[in-house]
């Protein structure tokens, strides 16, 4: 089998400007195997979040060699979307680090929300939905940890909490690939070790293809397959976190290689006997 076809996401000559003075990405390519648990690292500011947002059609690239392809299927090409973008992105979903629930909403109805993109339009507008729709919401929300909270206001949970209800409203949509953009810089240590856990474990037990940008070199030698680098929109290291040492690491950044080093979370040796669901639940 080819690396493209067995490829969930192929980015080819990734390019995005804001400005005149500096590309957000700067001619970014690689491809990211099915089932592959990938982190994306680098300091800030330096196009992990534009990068993430190509991957699933959010931000438009402006290289007129840009070209990313989900399951083989192409999404953008050239600062153009594909006709199939609806259907692509219900593959794809995207975590965001400020977890975007409606606080007076109950959490139910926040992951339900996943099924707008795929509903008809006058089914979208009354937000209504079938028992089925609600029951399907139920076991994304069981399958996170948050069952007993589903008819919580959302305003009322932790922000670990929170994040785990945005990955089930992701869940609920279908997706096989999981986007996570520094989903837990802003939790607690604890609550982000649950959040990286649980990540991790969807990735393994339901052969989702998880992303996840990081800037903490640390998770992501604990949980990743692999890490992807970039400086300044460039693709800097490609490889297995075990080639990326803290020397090599001061060498590809400099002085803003400490705030990659910086321990953030402090995090203990992976306990593999332990369901992560199980931890969850505690």
């Amino acid at each position: 089998m080819s690396m493209q076809a067995a490829s969930a996401i192929r980015i080819v000559a990734a390019s995005k400007s804001f400005n005149r003075r500096a590309k957000a990405l700067d001619g970014v390519g690689a491809a990211i195997r099915s089932g592959e648990c990938v982190g994306l690292l680098g300091a800030s500011g330096s196009g992990k979040s534009t990068l993430l947002r190509s991957i699933c059609g959010l931000e438009r690239l402006d290289g007129a060699n840009s070209h990313v392809e989900i399951f083989g299927q192409t999404l953008q090409r050239g600062g153009r979307l594909s006709p199939d973008i609806r259907a692509l992105r219900r593959q794809t979903g995207i975590i965001f680090q400020q977890f975007n629930l409606v606080g007076r909403m109950n959490v139910l109805s926040n992951v339900l929300t996943g099924l707008l993109p795929a509903m008809p339009l006058w089914r979208s507008l009354s937000a209504r939905f079938t028992p089925a729709e609600q029951l399907q919401a139920l076991r994304a929300l069981d399958s996170v940890g948050l069952a007993d909270y589903a008819f919580q206001r959302a305003s009322t949970l932790s922000g670990g909490q929170q994040q785990r209800a945005a990955v089930a409203r992701a869940l609920l949509q279908g997706a096989r690939i999981l986007l996570a953009d520094e989903p837990v810089s802003s939790l607690d240590p604890e609550s982000a070790r649950r959040v990286m856990d649980l990540l991790h474990h969807l990735n393994r037990s339901q052969g989702l293809t998880l992303v996840v940008s990081l800037h903490n070199v640390a998770m992501a030698r604990r949980y990743c397959d692999r890490i992807i680098a970039l400086r300044g929109g460039a693709l800097v290291f490609d490889g297995s976190p075990l080639e990326l040492d803290d020397a090599r690491l001061r060498h590809l950044y400099g002085a803003s290689s400490e705030e990659l080093l910086m321990d953030h979370h402090p995090l203990e040796a992976p306990a593999q006997q332990v369901s992560p669901l199980q931890a969850l639940a505690a």
